[in-house]
């Protein structure tokens, strides 16, 4: 006669302790996948170093004329904060954002030479794919930060230099080149054409800068504009480098507004991005 025993008590913890190691597994495995993708993508830079003073100039302008002359006829209310160091924020943004809205224009030149091919035969989850693009961009990003923390202590904006703070800044800066990268490869993605890109890229890029709170404050402008700033993720980027960047800086939205917004914005692209990235081969 068969004997029906009690259940074996161990058997579901047995399984949850096997399963436990293979969710580590492949959490490790698909975070060292992602920083393999970037740091092919930030060794491009190490072979052509000139991108990053090319890259300069622009915000350079943008402090030394546009700012200097701005503060000094007090165009725009910016209250008790001079315009210089209102601006100064906004600059890194609009820093951030140029050097990565045309990122995509690297997965259009990678299907073209049959690199895209290669990756899309590797083991590598799309997604990890996306994301290491998106972290490199945000390396590159970096190197911009640097730039404009030097033009501004130059000009004599007051910043923090509490190391959370920049902490924070380097945080919020790659939280913002990971959105607009991957926006960007999202767009290549539909398009697949480089001269298309480039003309929707120089369309888009403009607009997201002048409709945000990078160079003027948000009440200033008309409602209908308030309320495209209010759905612009640059606005929440210029808000929190505000409030971190500068000694005494506040954030109008609130650093977790902020975050929050800008971590599930960029979270949604790249679940999108992930669906999108094998189409571009085709």
């Amino acid at each position: 006669m068969k004997h029906d025993g009690p259940a074996d008590p161990f058997a579901g913890s047995v399984e949850r302790v096997v399963s436990r190691p293979r969710a580590v597994l492949f959490l490790a495995g698909y975070v060292r996948k992602t920083f393999a993708i970037a740091g092919m993508e930030a060794r491009k830079l190490l072979h052509d170093p000139t991108e990053l003073l090319t890259r300069a100039v622009q915000p350079a302008l943008w402090l030394l004329v546009f700012g200097q002359v701005f503060t000094r006829v007090r165009a725009i209310p910016t209250g008790t904060m001079r315009y210089i160091d209102f601006m100064a924020p906004g600059i890194l943004s609009q820093s951030v954002l140029f050097i990565s809205i045309f990122y995509g224009i690297s997965v259009i030149w990678e299907r073209d030479l049959g690199i895209l091919h290669k990756f899309l035969a590797s083991p590598t989850p799309r997604s990890a794919l996306v994301l290491g693009k998106a972290v490199s961009a945000g390396l590159r990003a970096f190197a911009q930060a640097f730039i404009v923390y030097l033009l501004a202590v130059a000009l004599g904006v007051g910043m923090d230099w509490n190391p959370v703070s920049l902490l924070g800044v380097l945080l919020v800066v790659m939280l913002g080149a990971a959105f607009f990268s991957t926006f960007s490869l999202v767009i290549a993605c539909i398009v697949k054409t480089r001269e298309r890109f480039m003309g929707i890229g120089q369309i888009l890029t403009m607009p997201l800068f002048f409709a945000s709170n990078a160079i003027y404050p948000i009440s200033i402008m008309p409602r209908w504009l308030q309320n495209i700033s209010h759905a612009n993720p640059l606005t929440y980027q210029v808000d929190a480098l505000r409030g971190l960047m500068l000694a005494g800086g506040t954030s109008t939205y609130g650093l977790g507004v902020d975050l929050c917004i800008l971590t599930a914005a960029t979270t949604l692209l790249v679940a999108i991005g992930s669906r999108l990235y094998p189409s571009i081969a085709t």
